[in-house]
């Protein structure tokens, strides 16, 4: 049986309370009520066309806008696709795409906490500069070797995945010999190696999608509460992903109603943040979440 579900103190260990605020540019962000997080894909191969933005600046402004006013807390905006298989682009290429974009947002959404996801130290250092606050990390600081060091020093929050190898090879490495043991002994080395370099706020996302199969995603869903030993606030991105459109055999377009059944299933679990493509039936989800459980 899974532990009651609940988001705070229903599964978490009270020897080790579970860290539930950030902070940005000085202001507190307080995940005791999980939050949304927008996708805002800056890309022209991203697996969902509907999250691409990359044509122009005026379907850059409507997506923002319809994610804020959907209720998005967070946009994570990315220039570099992550999707199996994706091609390499270079750091100049990644650059162009999310700077200006970022620029943008941080001038017209001043009060919206911008993220940027990225594995590349200068790209970080750069957004940052432009107005981001928080840096998303397919690679938890695997890919770049100045990467940790870059996010000490700007001082932002980071959140970490996990994933192996690349996403151009990441679905040859899914031979685990206990995924969930093996997973959180990564996340616990990473947070301490994070704590040497005096990272104070880390956010924890387990990849799902990211090196693992189909029942691999599914398992590790089922044990998202395990997650909570590590005292870290958890991201769960499992939106329209092929976990979700593979097992109901349908195409991504077609994958909202499972991203829905499965987004209540984490934050019943010890989601605190939702990165998700549909803002507006991910509030709905979190309304009725935070009714059931007040």
């Amino acid at each position: 049986m899974f532990p009651l579900p609940g988001n705070s103190s229903k599964i978490e260990d009270k020897s080790f309370p579970n860290k539930n605020t950030l902070q940005f540019d000085g202001r507190l962000f307080n995940l005791n009520k999980p939050q949304l997080m927008g996708i805002v894909n800056l890309t022209p191969d991203s697996f969902f066309e509907g999250s691409r933005t990359e044509k122009s600046l005026e379907i850059l402004a409507t997506l923002v806008h319809q994610h804020i006013s959907n209720g998005a807390t967070l946009l994570d905006l990315g220039g570099y696709s992550s999707r199996p298989g994706a091609l390499e682009i270079s750091l100049q290429e990644e650059i162009d795409r999310v700077i200006p974009a970022v620029e943008w947002v941080a001038t017209n959404y001043p009060d919206t906490i911008i993220s940027v996801d990225t594995f590349r130290a200068k790209v970080a250092e750069l957004a940052v500069g432009a107005g981001a606050q928080l840096i998303n990390d397919i690679s938890a600081g695997d890919l770049d070797k100045d990467m940790i060091p870059t996010v000490a020093k700007l001082q932002v929050p980071y959140i970490a995945m996990h994933m192996r190898g690349n996403p151009q090879n990441m679905q040859e490495k899914t031979n685990y010999s206990d995924i969930l043991e093996e997973i959180l002994y990564y996340f616990a080395e990473k947070l301490e190696q994070f704590r040497k370099f005096g990272i104070k706020d880390v956010i924890i996302d387990p990849g799902f999608g990211f090196a693992k199969t189909l029942d691999q995603n599914y398992f590790l869903l089922r044990n998202l509460h395990q997650f909570k030993e590590l005292s870290s606030p958890i991201l769960v991105g499992v939106s329209r992903k092929s976990m979700i459109y593979k097992a109901l055999e349908v195409e991504p377009d077609q994958a909202l109603n499972g991203t829905t059944a499965l987004n209540m299933f984490a934050l019943c679990h010890g989601a605190n943040i939702l990165r998700i493509h549909d803002v507006k039936e991910a509030n709905e989800t979190l309304k009725l979440f935070n009714t059931l459980y007040p």
